[in-house]
C-alpha cells in the first residue's frame, strides 16, 4: 500500500495512491484524492503537448523505469523535494532527518535510524539501481538536494527486493533535462554550522546532467555525551558531491551515469573532568583529565553506477554496473585510552564492490506484468588493526607499565548472487494479486542458500478503502563490511581480554514477515491509515559498538519476534498540510550465537534462557507535522516523540540474577522524549535576476534535553543526547534559466 502524507500543498509529500495501480505520478501535483490524481494527470498530458519531443521522452523513460518495480501488497512512503523544502532545516538536512518524519522510524546516535524495530538491514536505491553497503557510521553519503522524490519500502516485500530487507530507501534524482536550473545557498548558525552548497542542472540536446555539492562544519559532528549544547571536542567537517549524466540515445534507450562522494572527518566528544577508572599506569602516569581525550575518524564513500534502459512496447529493461569504495579510519588517543579502557586501537576498515544488477517487466496482458531480474556482487573487504595493551597475569594484574603492539589484520572476499521471478495478475479491477520466488546465495565467512516465496494482494472493496495483506520470506546475510577478523587470542592476558572465550562467526538471518494494512479515504483532503506487521525469524541479525572505535560489529540472536502496528492521519487543502504517525512494537530476541567474546559471561547466559528487549526497540513513537502557506510565506513545524531506546537495568546492591549478572540486559527503556521543529521560509522574485529564498529554522525549539543512549544496554558503547536548540539562517539564489 502506498501513501502519501502531504507536507506542502505545493507538491505530494507523504503520498497515498492505492499501489494495485502501479501508476507513478511524475508531476509534483498535489496527489491527496483519486480526483485529484486524476485532474493532475489530465493536466500533465495536456502539458505534453507544448514540451519539447526530448523532454517527452526523458519523462516517458522515467515512467516506463518506474514500472520495472512493484510495491504491490508493501508499504510505501514517499515525500518529494518540494515536501523537504518546506520541512524546517529544508535540504540542509541529513537524509536521516527527512527518513525520521516517516512512519515507525526510531532514532539512535551516530546518525542512525530503525525501521519496524530491526537495527539496520536498509537497502539503498537510486533510480531502481541498488547501492551496495558501506562501513559509514556519522557519514551521510546522499544528499537530500539529489531528491526528485524519496520513498520508504517497508513491510512484506515483492520478489525483487532482497538482502537487506528492514526497509528499501528509493531515491529519485533530479533531471536537468525536465528541471533545467539549480541553486546556491548559504546555511548555518548555532553549533559554529556553516554549510554553503550548490546544485545546477542542464543539458544541451539530448544529453543532460545534474549535479550538487555542499561543504559543511559545525561543532556538534556526533551527539553530545553529557546533553550539553556545546560538547567537548565535536568538530566536523564533510564534504558531499553528487553528479547524475544521462543521454537519450533514441526514443526506446538511454544510458546514465551516476557518481557520488563523501568524505566526512569527526571528533569523538569528551566528558568534562573524569579520570580513569581501572587504576592502571602507562610509563609513569595514571591521570589523564577526559576532555583532553583527542579521538578522530575519518570516513569515506565513493560510488559510481553506469547504467542502460530500453524501453519498447511492452518490454521494459534497465541493466547496471556499479562500483563502491568505503573505508573508516580511527585514531585513538594513544596514551588516554589505554588508561581509560585498556586498549588503544588504531583502526582502518575497507570495503570495494563490484556489482551487476538486471530488472525487466514485460506487460503481457492487461491483467499480467511478468517480472524478472539478476543481482551480482563481489566485494573485497580488509581490516587492520595496531593496538596498544598493557601485558597482565593470569590474574589480571599488569606485569609491565610499557603498552605492547598487537596487530591483528585480516582481509576476505564475499560474493552475492540473486534472482527473481514474480508476475502481478490482475485478477479483478479491484483486486490486484502479486506473487513470485526470489532465489539468494552468498559466500562470505559464512555461507548459505535460499528460495524464498513472496505473496501479496491489494483489495479495493469501496472506491476509498483499500486493503493489503502479504507474506514474505527472507535470506539476509549478515553485514560484510563491518564483520572485522579478531583472533581474541591474541589479546589473552593483556588489559583488554575478551569477555567470554567463544568468537563464532555472524551468521544469516531466515525470517517469516506477515503484514496487514488498510487505508481509507474520508475525503479528498483527509486520509487514514492503519498497518499491522509480524516477523518471526532465525539467527536475528543485530549490530553492536564495541570499544573505542565507532565501527559497528555484527552478531546474532538465535530466535526472534517482532511485531507492531502504525496508524497515519494526514489532511491536505490548498494553503494548509498536515500529517501525524503513530506506531507500537515490540522486538525482542533470544541467545547470542555469534560474536560472543564482546559480551561477559553472565549476560549471554541470562539471554540464552530468557528473551530480551533488542537495544534499538522503542516501544511507542511518533512524528509528525503541519505546513501553511501566507502571501508567499511559508510557516511549517514537525516533532517527533520516542518512548525511549532500550537500557540495562541494574538490580538492588548485592542482588544478582541466577546467573550471577548484576542487571538485566535491556531491562528498561530510556525516559520519553518530544523534538520540536519550526521553519519560516520566504521567496523573494528579483525582476530579471530570479529569485532569493531566505529561511530562519529553530531546531528542539524547546530546548528540551533527552537521552537517547546512556551507555548501557547490548551493544551499546557510550551515551548520547539529542541537541539542544539551535537557531539556523539560510539564503538561497536561483541559479540558470530561471533567472
Amino acid at each position: 500500500m502506498s501513501r502519501i502524507f502531504p507536507w506542502s500543498a505545493a507538491a505530494a509529500v507523504i503520498a497515498a495512491s492505492s499501489a494495485a495501480a502501479q501508476s507513478v505520478t511524475t508531476s509534483a501535483a498535489p496527489a491527496s484524492s483519486a480526483p485529484a490524481a486524476a485532474a493532475a494527470a489530465a493536466d500533465s498530458a495536456a502539458d505534453l503537448n507544448t514540451l519539447p519531443a526530448i523532454v517527452v521522452t526523458a519523462q516517458r523513460l522515467d515512467e516506463s523505469r518506474s514500472h520495472i518495480q512493484t510495491q504491490t501488497g508493501a508499504s510505501t512512503y514517499t515525500i518529494d523535494a518540494a515536501a523537504v523544502a518546506a520541512t524546517p532545516g529544508g535540504d540542509n538536512t541529513l537524509l536521516n532527518q527527512v527518513i525520521m518524519q516517516a512512519p515507525e522510524v526510531a532514532q539512535d546516535s551516530f546518525g542512525q535510524f530503525h525501521v519496524r524495530g530491526e537495527h539496520n538491514g536498509l537497502q539503498y536505491r537510486l533510480n531502481g539501481v541498488i547501492l551496495p553497503e558501506g562501513i559509514s557510521v556519522f557519514g551521510q553519503s546522499l544528499d537530500p538536494r539529489l531528491i526528485s522524490s524519496m520513498s520508504l519500502i517497508t513491510g512484506a516485500l515483492p520478489a525483487e527486493y532482497g538482502l537487506r530487507t528492514a526497509g528499501i530507501i528509493d531515491l529519485t534524482t533530479k533531471s536537468g533535462i525536465q528541471q533545467p536550473g539549480g541553486a546556491v545557498s548559504i546555511y548555518g548558525g548555532s553549533h559554529g554550522q556553516v554549510q554553503p552548497s550548490i546544485n545546477y542542472g542542464g543539458g544541451e540536446g539530448a544529453f543532460s546532467y545534474f549535479v550538487s555539492g555542499d561543504f559543511l562544519r559545525n561543532d556538534l559532528g556526533i551527539e553530545s555525551p553529557d546533553g550539553s549544547s556545546n560538547p567537548i571536542h565535536d568538530h566536523t567537517t564533510q564534504y558531499h558531491g553528487f553528479g547524475y549524466f544521462e543521454d537519450i540515445l533514441d526514443e526506446q534507450n538511454r544510458v546514465a551515469l551516476m557518481l557520488g562522494s563523501s568524505v566526512g572527518k569527526f571528533q569523538i566528544p569528551d566528558l568534562y573532568s573524569e579520570q580513569p577508572p581501572l587504576g592502571l599506569t602507562v610509563d609513569g602516569q595514571t591521570a589523564y583529565p577526559s576532555q583532553n581525550l583527542d579521538e578522530n575518524q575519518r570516513e569515506v564513500t565513493q560510488f559510481g553506477a553506469l547504467s542502460w534502459q530500453h524501453s519498447a512496447g511492452a518490454l521494459d529493461v534497465q541493466t547496471s554496473f556499479i562500483a563502491r569504495y568505503s573505508s573508516l579510519t580511527f585514531s585513538p588517543d594513544p596514551l588516554g585510552d589505554l588508561l581509560f579502557t585498556g586498549i588503544a586501537q588504531q583502526a582502518f576498515k575497507q570495503n570495494v564492490a563490484y556489482a551487476g544488477q538486471s530488472d525487466g517487466a514485460y506487460h503481457l496482458n492487461d491483467s499480467h506484468t511478468v517480472r524478472a531480474g539478476v543481482y551480482l556482487q563481489t566485494d573485497h573487504s580488509i581490516s587492520q588493526t595496531t593496538s596498544q595493551v598493557l601485558v597482565t597475569d593470569d590474574l589480571g594484574a599488569p606485569l609491565t607499565e610499557v603498552p605492547t603492539a598487537i596487530i591483528d589484520n585480516g582481509s576476505a572476499t564475499e560474493w552475492l548472487e540473486s534472482a527473481y521471478l514474480q508476475d502481478e495478475w490482475k485478477v479483478q479491477p479491484n483486486f490486484t494479486f502479486n506473487y513470485g520466488v526470489r532465489l539468494d546465495r552468498f559466500t562470505a565467512y559464512t555461507s548459505a542458500s535460499q528460495a524464498s516465496p513472496r505473496l501479496n494482494a491489494v483489495w479495493q472493496p469501496l472506491a476509498d478503502t483499500t486493503v493489503h495483506a502479504g507474506y514474505s520470506r527472507y535470506l539476509s546475510p549478515p553485514p560484510f563490511e563491518l564483520v572485522g577478523a579478531k583472533d581474541i587470542a591474541l589479546f589473552q592476558n593483556t588489559t583488554s581480554p575478551p569477555l567470554s572465550p567463544a568468537a563464532d562467526p555472524p551468521l544469516p538471518e531466515r525470517a517469516n514477515y506477515y503484514d496487514l494494512g488498510v487505508q481509507q479515504k474520508l475525503s479528498r483532503a483527509f486520509t487514514l491509515g492503519l498497518d499491522s506487521y509480524y516477523k518471526q525469524s532465525v539467527n536475528l541479525i543485530d549490530e553492536g559498538q564495541f570499544g573505542a572505535p565507532i565501527i559497528l560489529t555484527p552478531f546474532n540472536y538465535r530466535y526472534g519476534k517482532q511485531y507492531g502496528a502504525e496508524f497515519t492521519l494526514n489532511y491536505t487543502t490548498k494553503e494548509f498540510t498536515a500529517y501525524l504517525n503513530l506506531a507500537a512494537q515490540s522486538a525482542k530476541g533470544k541467545q547470542i550465537d555469534s560474536a560472543q567474546f564482546n559480551f561477559v559471561p553472565a549476560d549471554l547466559a541470562y539471554i540464552v534462557n530468557n528473551y530480551i528487549h533488542l537495544d534499538h526497540e522503542q516501544q511507542h513513537t511518533a512524528s509528525g507535522g503541519v505546513s501553511y502557506l501566507w502571501m508567499g510565506t511559508r510557516f511549517s513545524a514537525d516533532f517527533v516523540f520516542g518512548s525511549g531506546l532500550r537500557a540495562d537495568l541494574p538490580l538492588p546492591a548485592g542482588v544478582t540474577t541466577a546467573y550471577g549478572g548484576t542487571g538485566i540486559p535491556n531491562g528498561e527503556s530510556l525516559p520519553v522524549y518530544t523534538q520540536v521543529n519550526t521553519g519560516l521560509t520566504h521567496r523573494f522574485t528579483i525582476p530579471g535576476a530570479g529569485t532569493l529564498t531566505a529561511r530562519f529554522d529553530v531546531i528542539n525549539i524547546f530546548d528540551k534535553e533527552y537521552q537517547i543512549r546512556n551507555g548501557t544496554g547490548v551493544g551499546v558503547g557510550a551515551p548520547q543526547f539529542g541537541p539542544r536548540r539551535g537557531l539556523f539562517f539560510g539564503l538561497s539564489k536561483s541559479i540558470g534559466p530561471a533567472d
